[in-house]
């Protein structure tokens, strides 16, 4: 009797998956569109979140409405409507954010360049850190981003730093500015807190 109760329960299953399989459908036009690149040389992608590791550890998720790739003379993709980054530490946590209405990527070159409102919470201190635009390049390790434009630090207690030019790591831990003035906490003995 269980037997003919298993075979049952297997017919049905079967059934229910076939009927699942059938019932899928693509439009074919809208797979077309999907891998049609535009008549430009743009292809466009929409909400998209790519992971950046290293040695198999997270370092960074960058999330953006809208990516373009764009094959020129020289390649590149754009996020010409937001992009927003978070940073992690070995650990795996958190460490910073980061916000821009626009962004570009240079493949020959390996650099990102951010502007137009750019913002950068380091989690861990509370530092707030906004320029008007900002290189992050991989490849130079412990200042992986810098500007030489104007950039205001709000500090976790309140004050302000102001200068021009700027150089920090990729945790935004550890920053200088390159010309900077602003208001600085000292101990007593003549240098700053």
């Amino acid at each position: 009797m269980t037997n003919i109760f298993l075979h049952k329960i297997i017919k049905a299953a079967l059934f229910i998956s076939c009927f699942f399989l059938l019932a899928c459908e693509n439009d074919t036009a809208e797979v077309n569109n999907f891998n049609k690149k535009k008549e430009n040389g743009v292809e466009e992608a929409t909400n998209i979140k790519m992971n950046y590791t290293v040695a198999g550890k997270l370092k960074a998720i960058l999330t953006a409405p809208l990516m373009l790739h764009v094959e020129d003379t020289v390649t590149y993709y754009e996020f010409p409507k937001t992009l927003y980054a978070e940073f992690y530490n070995e650990k795996q946590q958190k460490e910073s954010k980061l916000t821009a209405l626009y962004g570009k990527y240079k493949d020959a070159q390996n650099i990102i360049y951010l502007k137009d409102s750019v913002k950068i919470i380091n989690m861990l201190k509370g530092d707030t850190i906004y320029c008007e635009d900002l290189y992050w390049d991989r490849s130079r390790t412990g200042v992986e981003f810098y500007t030489n434009k104007k950039v205001r630090i709000r500090q976790k207690d309140g004050q302000y730093m102001n200068g021009t030019g700027m150089e920090a790591d990729q945790a935004f831990k550890n920053y200088h500015l390159t010309n900077g003035n602003g208001i600085l906490n000292s101990n007593g003995n003549g240098f700053p807190e």
